[in-house]
């Protein structure tokens, strides 16, 4: 009987807690990625605290040449999220590739997703083909998705056989892991995913904004000058889990979920629901510290849930 009260009275041991996640043969500390679009090229955080805590960084998106994006204003408030029109602002692939990332890479020693968009099959191709000389960056993120430029990459994305030649056209230039970013805005995402792994994609990045608009009742007229925009935050949470679902039982490769992630629990939801990875995004334009204070809630919501590995956990649903 002594014997057993000393069992029970015992502290248990420390459990282990496993953040690390694999994107193919790629390794992360942690699942927790900034998005493109909301985190710079880095340089700017890192002055706010270590990049080296984060999983790895998708950098701002780039075109083959420069671009000064749309028209002011660009964003406006919407209950649970934001609506933005940015409209692809980038110093243009060769600055982006001899300067961005190799301050970057300077800064911290994780995974760089480099972010690339166009308006033709020949623009995608160039700015694959430029990264795929560079050592910084280790995966290509392929925006065939953003709704906030007039016959930009979402035309591809919105169609399962213009993706999937995106695709092919970029797997013909480079060795480096190609992850296709998708649009929310289309009937059957899963057709679209599907389409792109059959064509040489290494893993899908997903979801991008959804199309929206604001309308200023007292001027009359929408809040944007693009008029329309992308919706992103927590209103697009749960419609985000759902695709990444779908998704993720239609094809074997990797996804990347993203969409109105906020905080570890939405994190543990998101890999429940299928992902390998998480991309958060207009928390850091709220919070810059948003990816920061997420992945150190992350092993305490383990612990709390009995998670030791998020493999345990990954697409249980």
């Amino acid at each position: 009987m002594v014997d057993m009260i000393e069992r029970y009275n015992m502290a248990p041991e420390a459990r282990v807690i496993d953040t690390r996640v694999r994107l193919g043969n790629i390794e992360l500390k942690n699942p927790v990625i900034p998005a493109s679009g909301t985190f710079g090229y880095g340089a700017e955080m890192a002055e706010l605290y270590d990049l080296n805590l984060l999983g790895g960084i998708a950098v701002k998106g780039t075109t083959r040449n420069s671009r000064f994006g749309n028209d002011t204003p660009r964003i406006a408030e919407a209950p649970c999220g934001l609506v933005n029109s940015v409209g692809l602002q980038n110093p243009g692939i060769e600055q982006v590739a001899a300067v961005e990332l190799p301050r970057l890479a300077s800064l911290c020693q994780i995974p760089i997703l480099a972010n690339i968009s166009g308006f033709s099959k020949e623009e995608y191709v160039a700015c694959a083909r430029r990264l795929d000389q560079s050592k910084e960056a280790t995966i290509l993120e392929v925006n065939i998705s953003c709704p906030n430029v007039h016959g930009g990459g979402s035309v591809f994305g919105t169609d399962a056989k213009a993706a999937a030649e995106i695709t092919a056209a970029i797997r013909a230039v480079t060795g480096k892991p190609i992850y296709m970013k998708l649009s929310p805005n289309v009937t059957d995402i899963v057709e679209i995913a599907k389409a792109c792994e059959a064509s040489g994609a290494d893993g899908i990045s997903m979801i991008n904004t959804f199309s929206a608009m604001r309308i200023d009742i007292c001027k009359r007229r929408p809040v944007l000058a693009n008029v329309t925009g992308g919706l992103s935050g927590p209103a697009v949470f749960p419609i985000a889990l759902r695709m990444v679902n779908q998704v993720f039982h239609g094809v074997k490769i990797p996804v990347i979920g993203m969409g109105g992630i906020t905080t570890a629990e939405d994190v543990i939801e998101m890999i429940m629901a299928g992902a390998t990875a998480v991309q958060i995004g207009a928390a850091n334009l709220v919070n810059p510290f948003a990816c920061r204070d997420v992945i150190l809630a992350l092993p305490e919501i383990m612990d709390k849930l009995q998670i030791n590995d998020l493999e345990e956990i990954r697409g249980i649903i």
